[in-house]
């Protein structure tokens, strides 16, 4: 396929201006703020349901299916429609979604709950990130981390609003309204500035099978997001089984781990620049992997603290760069190729969790944590290759 064809979006009609670039910021920070209000919601969910943690990771097991089953669907969707229509019909089903998982009181309600959430987190994450890719082009600089930066932002503010709200002693189920109006107010709001030109050409693939490089990049993905979900989806159950932290606070623990990685990526254009993605790739996975050790050797509230934040600052620009660089190859349609290295990065979520809860059973959530450290040095060992 010629360069040209690579990307619907190369040569877009107009340049997207800041009220664009805007509108691409705060779609992310929408995104996070209303996937974040999860993590603080496990403790309450196992406890209602009476739960082993093999049985939690089993109905995790379905949030990662659901969103691997429309990440390849999205990619054909948003060179179908665009962008602007896949977004806003994901974050919808969001909303609509997440009062279910504060309600259900059954195994198998719980489970479809959770499958509907996670084919609406993978439509926004490939729809989002193709819409960051054309912004980025059109507008001639780095700009990814930024935009990650910013599902950060994202994630400690739901997560601080659902843990604080919790505290107060509101109900689950009230706090999930919390976060609906808010992000369906600020979706109306910024909607009307988003991208409208993100469709692809005619004549175009609208499916093609990913090879080569792109696998490679979505096998380190897949290492990337499963570390990413073990803090969503295990940090706070770590913190209420492993350091008797009380279920109304345990959320803190993510909060402490996004709030390292929004820093991470605020500054990560300007680091990569500096360092270069060798260095990032390589130092980032290492201390990212340092993190999760710390957090699990030692029996201190401060030790998984810090190991925590060391873990949010490692990976806060691996998954950018590796997004970037899907965007940026010739072998397939940009949309495509993220779509591809999403599925499979996702797959680290549809699998981890119920990998992380099986060893959990078995062993304990320490050892399976630290499985988790163990496969982030495949990241490391892999920095040269996906940067030379």
């Amino acid at each position: 396929m010629p360069a040209e064809s690579t990307i619907a979006l190369v040569k877009p009609a107009a340049r997207p201006g800041r009220a664009q670039q805007m509108s691409t910021r705060i779609i992310f920070l929408l995104s996070g703020f209303a996937m974040s209000a999860w993590a603080p919601l496990v403790p309450f969910v196992k406890t209602r349901l009476d739960i082993s943690d093999g049985t939690l990771g089993l109905l995790l097991l379905c949030l990662g299916a659901g969103s691997t089953f429309s990440m390849p669907l999205t990619g054909m969707l948003t060179g179908k429609l665009g962008c602007k229509a896949v977004i806003i019909l994901a974050l919808v089903l969001i909303c609509i979604d997440l009062p279910l998982l504060t309600l259900m009181d059954t195994t198998a309600g719980m489970a479809l709950a959770l499958l509907l959430f996670g084919v609406a987190m993978g439509m926004v994450d490939v729809a989002m990130n193709v819409h960051a890719v054309v912004v980025e082009k059109a507008s001639g600089r780095a700009m990814m981390s930024g935009f990650h930066g910013f599902f950060s932002i994202g994630c400690i503010l739901g997560a601080l609003a659902v843990s604080g709200l919790l505290s107060l002693s509101f109900t689950p189920f009230i706090a999930s309204l919390v976060v609906i109006a808010v992000t369906l107010i600020t979706l109306f709001a910024v909607s009307r500035h988003l991208w409208q030109d993100t469709r692809s050409k005619q004549g175009d693939p609208m499916l093609v099978l990913p090879r080569g490089w792109v696998i490679f990049l979505g096998l380190l993905c897949f290492v990337m997001f499963m570390t990413e979900g073990a803090m969503l989806d295990w940090s706070a159950l770590f913190l209420t089984s492993e350091r008797a932290v009380s279920p109304h606070h345990a959320g803190m623990g993510y909060t402490l781990f996004a709030v390292a990685m929004t820093i991470g990526r605020l500054s990560g254009d300007k680091v990569v620049n500096y360092f270069g993605r060798f260095k990032v790739l390589f130092f980032g996975s290492l201390l990212a992997c340092a993190g999760l050790l710390l957090s699990v050797a030692v029996d201190s509230l401060y030790a998984v603290a810090v190991g925590f934040v060391m873990v949010g600052f490692g990976a806060s620009n691996l998954v950018p760069i590796m997004f970037s660089a899907a965007g940026n190859q010739k072998t397939m349609p940009a949309n495509l190729a993220i779509a591809s290295v999403t599925t499979l990065g996702y797959a680290g979520i549809l699998a981890g969790p119920a990998l992380v809860g099986f060893i959990a059973q078995v062993f304990s959530l320490s050892i399976a944590l630290s499985f988790v450290a163990a496969l982030m040095l495949l990241v490391t060992a892999s920095a040269r290759a996906v940067t030379r």
